[in-house]
């Protein structure tokens, strides 16, 4: 049962994370609305779809995003104030270990973790989905393919290269398409352009090109009974055949999105969507794997955020020093700044190297971690 202890504290660290996420995103919806008012005038986009489909989800995509960095608002402002007003010496002269004075904030932290699980899991990437495709459709420009030279396995032993590829035009130029038998070129089709009908998936080639291969002699597939053309054997090789013409309609299996997308788009995934494309990547060659697999694991790492910070918070803001609650919060704003750029460049050695997604994710929080656990073994007892 929770005593009036804990249930001040839960009270007070819920209401005021509460009451700052309020008041932060409502100024991020005043200055995004700001931002985009000019977007809106353009587009035919109704009242309705601006406010739900877009303003709605907008909120719960920031507000999940910058959960962990209000987290550590909250707890260092409303436990600087504790200090502030003595509260906490009162507290532990009173008999109440710094442990248990601990313990309501560890249960508020563990409620918000389970919350923003949830919101990671289940409901961020339907309401991703419904603001990307706002966005999609009224705001963002035509998406641009900066690769050049372009391979994707599209099936075992068929691969797919394009040297460039123009999206908005639905057009991929310098195309090939090679069938392999193990480490044998069996056939290869090369077109000036391959075209993309996005209503039948079909693409269209034009002024191409197919050079089929024949076995090696002693293979399956030769013509027998043609003696005198085989040293020592009935056996021939067919001749290389060669095949043009203007157009050719062929049905591959390959979207105009598995050549490149934008990289917001993997926020709309939902954990079996995203677990199958870096399957499907994987298996294309695709250059942006990395990035998918860091989305992956920080949809779970960032919930756990809570702990550390929350770990944090206490033991910076429980100390009753000069200057109050300012000297709290530039100090918690230096190890935010710290976090974010510890997880930055962890990311952005994931993405750009060879280094693994999971350790990239999930070092912050180890060593920020390790971090709380000091200075909450230094707090005042």
């Amino acid at each position: 049962m929770f005593k009036t202890l804990d249930r001040y504290i839960i009270r007070q660290f819920l209401g005021t994370f509460f009451f700052i996420l309020v008041l932060i995103m409502s100024i991020a919806v005043v200055f995004d609305i700001s931002e985009k008012t000019e977007d809106f005038a353009k587009t035919s986009a109704t009242a309705y779809e601006i406010v739900v489909e877009y303003y709605l989800n907008f909120i719960i995509y920031y507000s999940n995003l910058f959960s962990g960095l209000l987290i550590f608002i909250a707890v260092l402002l409303f436990t600087s104030r504790l200090a502030g007003r003595s509260e906490i010496i009162a507290m532990l002269s009173s008999g109440v270990s710094f442990p248990r004075f601990a313990r309501p904030y560890f249960v508020a932290a563990t409620i918000l973790t389970a919350l923003s699980l949830y919101v990671n899991i289940f409901l961020l990437p339907h309401a991703n989905s419904t603001r990307l495709a706002f966005e999609k459709a009224h705001i963002w420009s035509a998406y641009k393919l900066e690769d050049h030279n372009v391979l994707r396995e599209i099936a075992p032993g068929e691969i797919v290269y394009f040297e460039s590829v123009d999206v908005p035009r639905l057009t991929g130029y310098r195309f090939s398409l090679e069938k392999w038998d193990g480490d044998r070129l069996r056939s290869k089709l090369i077109s000036d352009r391959a075209v993309f009908d996005t209503i039948t998936g079909r693409w269209t080639i034009h002024d191409y090109m197919i050079r089929e291969i024949p076995p090696a002699p002693g293979t399956q597939g030769l013509e027998k009974g043609q003696a005198g053309i085989g040293i020592g054997s009935s056996e021939v090789m067919l001749p290389e055949r060669i095949r043009r013409g203007a157009v050719l309609d062929t049905l591959i299996p390959l979207k105009l999105e598995d050549l490149g997308q934008r990289l917001d788009n993997v926020a709309a995934l939902d954990r079996h969507e995203i677990a199958a494309y870096i399957k499907a990547e994987k298996a294309r060659g695709g250059s942006k794997v990395p990035y998918y697999e860091v989305e992956q694991q920080q949809r779970t790492s960032y919930p756990f955020a809570t702990y550390v910070f929350t770990l944090i918070g206490v033991g910076i803001a429980s100390r009753k020093v000069r200057g109050g609650t300012g000297v709290h919060m530039v100090l918690g704003v230096l190890l935010t700044l710290l976090y974010i750029f510890t997880m930055k460049m962890t990311t952005v050695a994931a993405t750009n190297s060879a280094f693994n997604p999971t350790l990239a994710v999930w070092i912050p929080n180890i060593i920020f971690g390790i971090i709380g656990v000091l200075i909450y073994w230094k707090a005042p007892k």
